[in-house]
């Protein structure tokens, strides 16, 4: 039975004509809290999710489902090709559009970069060349994250997680194309479009142990509701360096269809990987929005 009370504190603490900012992890529940304001109070949901923009997987990204989109107005949900490399940048000046909507926008979503970069703002790096990615990959693959790291700028190294090889070999990249270190771009990073005292700022609070059994349901529940059909219509011309392959579950569900996995093997791995991804979530949460309001997951739920 769920809570109403904290749903209560949460519509009591929004700011009628202020956005709302909603940050948690997979599985917490905020997309059903980000429905309830709007709901109750009006709005547009804007997603900010990586994977939940491209088009080519709704189940198994969990996007809202076509009723749920019936009953608030929704965007930037499902909008992109799933072979286009969209980025935070790309994000940031759509997201832009909404602040100055006649309906106030209720921003939620699992990815906290975007969520920052509105925030706090996006430096403007450019665009890292194919060949200069294709080298990082290389110097990866054959000497490892320490070679990448010993070639970074002192100001940079000081500033990632060096324990991340993504970040590292993004900052590596940003280095070897522009040659500026990534501290010197994140240093002329421009204002955020919207200052986080401008808005409702709530970041869902989800502990592993509550968190891990929503997740371990929710793989199968995805099954049942049709992740192995959305698997067999993308099977054609999928390749693993597909933006949207990025949706955890979607190589598994394809080693299925290739005979690689067993269904129960691929449900296992795929559970894995988003317990792991929503421990990251909650790493970056915690180190990167201390100033949003912290809600209880298991009180919403």
């Amino acid at each position: 039975m769920r809570d109403k009370s904290a749903i209560e504190a949460c519509l009591a603490a929004c700011v009628p004509d202020r956005p709302v900012l909603i940050a948690g992890p997979t599985a917490s529940g905020k997309s059903a809290l980000a429905l309830a304001i709007a709901e109750r109070q009006g709005g547009l949901i804007v997603n900010a999710d990586a994977i939940q923009v491209f088009s080519d997987w709704r189940v198994l990204t969990a996007r809202p489902s076509a009723e749920d989109e019936a009953r608030a107005p929704h965007a930037l949900y499902g909008h992109v090709p799933g072979d286009h490399a969209y980025s935070v940048g790309e994000w940031l000046r759509e997201a832009a559009t909404f602040l100055n909507a006649p309906e106030r926008p209720i921003f939620t979503g699992g990815t906290g970069l975007y969520l920052t970069a509105l925030t706090e703002g996006l430096a403007e790096i450019p665009r890292t060349p194919p060949e200069v990615r294709a080298e990082g990959e290389a110097l990866l693959a054959d000497h490892g994250v320490q070679a990448m790291i010993q070639d970074l700028d002192a100001g940079t190294a000081a500033r990632i997680d060096l324990n991340n090889p993504a970040r590292v070999a993004r900052a590596w990249e940003v280095l070897r194309a522009t040659g500026r270190g990534l501290s010197d771009w994140q240093a002329e990073t421009p204002p955020p479009l919207l200052p986080l005292d401008q808005a409702s700022a709530f970041v869902v609070e989800a502990p592993k142990d509550w968190l891990t059994p929503r997740i371990e349901r929710r793989f199968d529940q995805m099954i049942d509701q049709g992740a192995l059909d959305e698997a067999r219509a993308n099977r054609p011309g999928w390749t693993p360096d597909r933006p949207s392959a990025k949706a955890i579950g979607a190589a598994e569900l394809m080693a299925y269809l290739d005979g690689e996995m067993t269904l129960k093997e691929a449900t296992e791995r795929a559970t894995i990987l988003t317990r792991q991804f929503a421990k990251r979530q909650r790493t970056w949460f915690r180190a990167r929005m201390g100033r949003w309001q912290g809600l209880s997951a298991r009180e919403l739920a």
